[in-house]
C-alpha cells in the first residue's frame, strides 16, 4: 500500500503540483482513507520527502544504466533526454517551484542530489567525448558540467520560461543542441546533425 500511495501522490503533484494536493484529495483520489494514508506517513510532509526521494532515486539509476551502455556521448545524452521525459510526462504544472516555495529544506536536499548525479554523468560524458575527438580537447569539464546542470535546471523555471510559449520536449531539445554545439568537434556536428535530423523524421 505504501508504494501505492506514493506512485498516486507523485502523479498528483507533478500534475497540480505539491501545494495544491491534500491528504483529503490523495485519499478520494485512491478510495482510502486519510488514516490509512497516515499510517505509512507522519504527515504531508512526511509523503512529499518520500515522494521526491523516490522520483529521484528513479531518475537517478535510469541515468546511471544509460551512462553504463557507453553509447557514443552525444547520443547518451539524448537517451537521457528521453528517458526524463518519459518519467516526467505528467509534469504539467511547476512542482518545482511549490516545493522550493513551501517544501525549501526537501528542495534543497533535492537539488543537491540532482546536481550530483548530472556533474557525475556530464563529468563523464564530456571525458569520453574529449578522448573520441568529438568533443573538442580544450574544454574545462568542471566548467561545461555546472553550466549544463544551471541549464537544465533554469529551463525549468515557468517564470523564465512559460509553458504557453514552450513545451518542455522542445526546451530540452532546444538546450541539448544548444549545450552540443558549443562543444563539438566538425566530427561531431556531423553526429550532433545526423541524430536532430533523424528525430525530425
Amino acid at each position: 500500500m505504501r508504494e501505492k500511495i506514493i506512485d498516486k501522490a507523485t502523479e498528483m503533484f507533478l500534475n497540480l503540483g505539491f501545494k495544491s494536493v491534500t491528504m483529503d484529495d490523495l485519499a478520494h483520489e485512491m478510495g482510502i482513507s486519510k488514516k490509512t494514508i497516515y499510517s505509512h506517513f507522519k504527515n504531508k510532509t512526511d509523503l512529499v520527502q518520500q515522494t521526491t526521494a523516490t522520483m529521484s532515486n528513479l531518475i537517478t539509476c535510469g541515468i546511471d544504466n544509460i551512462v553504463a551502455l557507453q553509447k557514443n556521448p552525444i547520443e547518451e545524452l539524448y537517451e537521457i533526454k528521453k528517458f526524463i521525459l518519459t518519467h516526467l510526462k505528467s509534469e504539467r504544472s511547476s512542482p518545482l517551484y511549490q516545493l522550493q516555495k513551501y517544501y525549501p529544506k526537501i528542495y534543497t536536499s533535492l537539488m543537491e542530489v540532482q546536481f550530483g548525479c548530472t556533474h557525475r554523468c556530464v563529468a563523464k560524458n564530456v571525458k569520453r567525448g574529449m578522448d573520441m575527438g568529438i568533443y573538442r580537447d580544450n574544454l574545462n569539464v568542471e566548467f561545461v558540467s555546472r553550466i549544463y546542470f544551471t541549464g537544465i535546471t533554469s529551463i525549468k523555471d515557468n517564470n523564465m520560461f512559460p509553458s504557453e510559449i514552450f513545451k518542455k520536449s522542445e526546451l530540452l531539445d532546444f538546450y541539448l543542441e544548444y549545450h552540443l554545439r558549443g562543444i563539438v568537434t566538425p566530427k561531431g556536428r556531423k553526429i550532433l546533425n545526423s541524430i536532430i535530423n533523424s528525430n525530425q523524421e
